[in-house]
């Protein structure tokens, strides 16, 4: 991460109701944690930017089944289930993104995501000269993919992290998917080892 001076570590949707025993638990999701545990103490070490999003939804949302939606209802805003996973080592100046507010919208990506002063998330990132993130969390074939998707679209260069995801995998397969759905918008997907190794060569 020292040869990525312009980049940031973004952390995606490390809720406990992503987690074992939240209401929408991801499968395995809770392992992704010690990886990014990892990466964040790397990121104070070299003074990079740390990003956290996390679902934030209102009680009402066409997102819950109960509403029309595809999801059992979850990370309803300030509950203990939208809250960061305890054992989640987020930094005090790690910057909040809290996304599908929207009561008419998934909010998939942390793209439609604001800080906690309303700033959009692609804002923040361009005031701050960042260029490069390094992506990990919940879930691979979702927030994860949409996440990574429109940041290439935005133009900044994304490593994601294989070891740090986790996937739901509604229909077996979806998680492979999603990885080729990111390598194909121009993302690299690696582990841990060969990310540490040296900057990607991907633009």
């Amino acid at each position: 991460m020292a040869d990525h001076p312009r980049a940031a570590l973004f952390i995606v949707d490390v809720q406990n109701d992503f987690c074992e025993g939240g209401a929408l638990a991801v499968p395995r999701g809770d392992l992704v944690i010690p990886a990014l545990n990892q990466w964040i103490a790397r990121a104070r070490t070299h003074g990079l930017a740390v990003y956290a999003s996390r679902d934030w939804h209102p009680l009402r949302t066409t997102h819950f089944a109960p509403y029309g939606g595809p999801w059992p209802v979850h990370c309803v805003q300030d509950t203990p289930g939208a809250a960061f996973h305890p054992d989640l080592q987020l930094p005090e100046h790690a910057v909040v993104i809290s996304k599908g507010q929207d009561a008419e919208a998934h909010g998939y990506s942390a793209f439609e995501g604001t800080t906690p002063d309303g700033t959009h998330l692609v804002t923040d990132l361009q005031r701050r000269g960042i260029t490069h993130l390094f992506v990990g969390g919940l879930a691979t074939d979702y927030c994860v993919k949409n996440t990574v998707v429109d940041a290439r679209q935005h133009g900044l260069q994304v490593d994601v992290i294989r070891d740090a995801i986790a996937a739901v995998d509604v229909h077996p397969g979806d998680a492979q998917e999603a990885i080729g759905v990111m390598e194909h918008a121009g993302a690299r997907v690696a582990s841990s080892a060969e990310l540490m190794k040296g900057p990607s060569r991907r633009g």
